[in-house]
């Protein structure tokens, strides 16, 4: 059966990666075209790009995937199969009904929940306890594409959305084979989506960071882990933005006004909050790197009653 795989980032490419270990035919990979990252806006190729280069793999990089070049390139691979995961673009209709069987997509969430950009993030973001991910007969309306096989994921408490990707990407891309040779024999079945059931997984942005110290400990907790590792979350000390990198909940009473800090230990600092108290453990300050979040206090001289904005 042949393959053509799209996809762009480190999950789409543990995908890949375990599709030619286990010796499916990729017979060609589309990824972003270069884009520079960065701080110095050094031009990066992607993870996919990299994969199809040291295997040999034919690699084709659009700008538009409407590209009439581009769509003659595609179709004269005769794909089965294309996989689709973590791309970054829709693909037009003229795509999806190019391969002999069809499309399929891996979503990181159990749809029809977390439909979008940034599902695995909204599930920690949102403090749920459960996810998964969902492979799909791909349409062209986003994410909303019949169901082949869904696999449920627990979320540990102090689980960032980093680390649950990584570990997402890792059953999904075992899934995935013994999906494809299912479908390959014609032993799967589709199930449509509840349309009545969906919610969105909005696009992460900067603005989302900031944090509130209304909310309660275990809100901004959720929110620090969900939004690693970009764009953080973040706070103002002294006039000062520091990434909140690490936390924990401190569910005893907290005296103070949301915002200030009530205590510096050796784990962290203490901050009051709308209900309880964050422990903030590790931090990155504006200029610098990474650091304990006590040794940040320390260099910046914080005190019990200082505010964080």
């Amino acid at each position: 059966m042949k393959i053509v795989f799209f996809g762009s980032d480190d999950f789409a490419a543990e995908n890949l990666q375990r599709l030619l270990a286990e010796k499916f035919a990729v017979v060609a990979c589309v990824t972003q075209p270069d884009r520079p990252s960065g701080r110095g806006l050094q031009v990066i190729a992607s993870p996919i790009k990299i994969i199809a280069r040291d295997n040999n793999i034919a690699l084709l990089q659009p700008e538009k995937l409407r590209d009439e070049d581009f769509q003659s390139k595609i179709k004269s691979f005769r794909a089965d199969l294309f996989v689709v995961i973590a791309y970054g673009q829709i693909l037009p209709s003229v795509l999806l009904k190019m391969p002999k069987i069809f499309c399929v997509n891996v979503h990181g969430s159990l749809l029809p929940k977390y439909r979008g950009a940034a599902p695995v993030n909204w599930a920690v973001i949102n403090g749920d306890k459960e996810t998964g991910f969902t492979i799909m007969k791909m349409s062209p309306k986003m994410d909303a594409g019949e169901i082949i096989i869904q696999e449920k994921l627990n979320i540990g408490d102090d689980e960032t959305s980093e680390s649950l990707r990584a570990r997402m990407a890792k059953s999904s891309a075992k899934r995935l084979c013994r999906t494809i040779n299912d479908i390959g024999a014609g032993k799967f079945n589709l199930k449509p989506q509840n349309e009545a059931e969906v919610t969105m997984a909005a696009k992460l942005t900067k603005e989302l960071g900031k944090i509130d110290w209304d909310k309660s400990a275990a809100e901004i907790h959720n929110l620090v882990r969900g939004l690693l590792p970009w764009p953080a979350a973040y706070t103002s000390i002294q006039s000062k933005t520091l990434k909140i990198l690490q936390t924990s909940v401190d569910s005893s009473s907290a005296f103070g006004a949301p915002g200030t800090i009530l205590q510096i230990t050796k784990k962290g600092i203490a901050v009051a909050t709308g209900q309880g108290a964050l422990v903030i453990q590790q931090v990155h300050p504006e200029s610098g790197k990474s650091m304990p979040a006590h040794a940040f206090a320390l260099g910046q001289r914080l005190q019990a009653g200082s505010l964080c904005k």
